[in-house]
């Protein structure tokens, strides 16, 4: 991970004292003094009306007209725990108190934390401001993260806002500022997150390395769905988001909750973005502001962490009670997840009939090659080159997994695997603590669970082979027949959706 004083992304390092603390000074006359790269945070470039009336807000901001309260969940991060204080603590607007609630952990992450404990002066070059920092150590904590988040919640509610961030979330320099700067512009904003991708470079491995290549691309596809629907988040994503206390206050009271956060939802994020929603508030993604998050290196832990999200958004989506939890289909910050869950389908129906049409073509002698059949993944292959491009910090490593195409259908591969994986799951009704299941994977432990989808589609396989050779010519020349146009249609529609992705314009953005 890449730290507040990478001199290649940002400005020179601010100054630490610890001092006591006192009345914060007045903002300086010229609250932006350092340069900023034009490529990435100029708003003039943008075309687009948002861009413009954002910028405005920025002209205006100081780092005094709110207050944010700064909540650090931090579970087993001795690792990142370290880099995190030190990038809040590097902010160009630094939060007025930062509160480290480590929950369940079993490492050095307090011993660490508590190093950078009580209060500090900070000199930026948006004058002098200060904060202190705070760790609480709650010990076992049975609602794990979410405990952690209402517990950091009781603390800072007095606040304007509260900033939420993972304890393995690496903030560029300048986030805090440009997510203040757009809250406070539009009191009508309820939560805003800001763009997140993975930092590649300390990563070593085959494995850890395709894998972080592809949760890269995944981001940046999601991120940039986001900014070009209006820059409306369907996610407030707890890696780096900040709440109004005000919407958080209004999302208890209407849904009687005694703290924002729940305990028996699996993505208590994607449940808060849509109260928040539905309380009349906007909840958006910056433009601007960015933070490199940790990633999962191993298949498992990707399993895991994958699995879970993706159960929990189903669970969002299903008609009627389910469990504590009440799907709302037509929530408009799920329309994302229907899409998502709709191209996933069609994935899995494309790439599987296609290849059993194949095989059982070619065991007849009737498989005729037609040019066509090398639109769909060549059209494939220049929308991840696209996304690739359209990467802030895109590398040789994002264009290769892009555009040699078969690291990316590998990839897609693995992420059928969990979406198969999450259906089965959530359709058998089985109870499944996936926090723990998550937390044992990313440590090393678990099954081999995140095999049977494969296992599965050997079998499967097998199978239609017994079939396929026992029924009689006719029979499997009618299969053909009708096999072949059905997997037609279907990829041509996927290929024309994919074309509008491709075209359309991205208005300037970089996720």
């Amino acid at each position: 991970m890449s730290t507040p004083f990478d001199t290649g992304r940002q400005a020179a390092e601010p100054q630490f004292r610890a001092a006591p603390f006192g009345a914060p000074p007045a903002p300086p006359a010229q609250p932006y003094g350092f340069p900023v790269p034009q490529e990435s945070f100029h708003a003039a470039d943008l075309t687009i009306p948002e861009f413009d009336d954002f910028s405005s807000v920025l002209e205006h901001t100081s780092v005094h007209r709110s207050t944010i309260g700064c909540v650090v969940p931090a579970y087993n991060e001795e690792e990142s725990i370290a880099d995190v204080l030190r990038s809040l603590l590097g902010q160009s607007r630094v939060p007025d108190v930062i509160h480290v609630v480590v929950n369940n952990t079993s490492d050095a992450t307090v011993k660490i934390a508590s190093e950078f404990s009580g209060p500090h002066e900070i000199t930026t070059e948006l004058g002098e401001q200060f904060t202190e920092v705070f760790v609480h150590d709650i010990g076992k904590n049975p609602d794990k993260k979410v405990g952690a988040l209402n517990y950091g919640y009781a603390l800072v509610e007095g606040y304007d806002y509260l900033l939420g961030v993972d304890g393995d979330t690496i903030a560029d320099r300048r986030a805090v500022e440009f997510l203040e700067g757009e809250a406070v512009g539009d009191s009508r904003i309820g939560g805003i997150s800001a763009i997140y991708s993975i930092d590649d470079r300390p990563i070593k491995g085959v494995i850890a390395k395709f894998l972080i290549a592809g949760q890269r691309t995944q981001f940046a596809a999601f991120n940039l769905q986001n900014l070009l629907r209006g820059r409306n988040m369907a996610v407030l994503g707890g890696q780096f988001s900040i709440f109004s206390t005000t919407a958080l206050r209004d999302v208890m009271k209407a849904n009687h909750q005694n703290s924002p956060w729940v305990k028996d939802s699996e993505v208590e994020d994607s449940l808060l973005s849509l109260q928040i929603k539905s309380a009349g508030y906007l909840t958006k993604i910056s433009p601007f502001a960015r933070a490199d998050v940790g990633g999962m290196t191993t298949l498992k832990g990707y399993d895991a962490q994958q699995v879970k999200w993706t159960y929990g958004a189903i669970e969002l989506m299903w008609p009627g009670q389910r469990g504590d939890t009440k799907g709302q289909p037509f929530h408009p910050n799920l329309r994302l997840r229907w899409f998502e869950n709709f191209s996933m389908l069609t994935n899995l129906f494309v790439r599987v009939a296609f290849l059993t049409l194949l095989i059982a073509s070619l065991s007849i002698d009737a498989f005729v090659f037609s040019p066509w059949w090398l639109i769909p993944p060549v059209v494939a292959t220049m929308l991840n080159l696209r996304v690739a491009r359209a990467m802030e910090t895109c590398n040789s490593r994002d264009l290769l997994f892009a555009g040699l195409m078969f690291p990316a259908e590998i990839f897609m591969w693995v992420r059928i695997s969990h979406f198969l994986r999450s259906w089965t799951r959530f359709l058998s009704r089985k109870k499944v603590d996936n926090w723990a299941m998550q937390a044992k994977a990313e440590r090393g432990g678990g099954s081999i669970g995140h095999w049977v989808p494969f296992i599965m589609l050997a079998i499967v396989a097998i199978a239609v082979a017994v079939i396929w050779n026992m029924l009689d010519p006719a029979a499997q020349s009618a299969i053909l027949w009708v096999g072949w146009p059905i997997v037609g249609v279907v990829t041509v529609i996927q290929t024309v959706l994919m074309s509008f992705r491709l075209f359309r314009r991205h208005q300037g953005f970089k996720v």
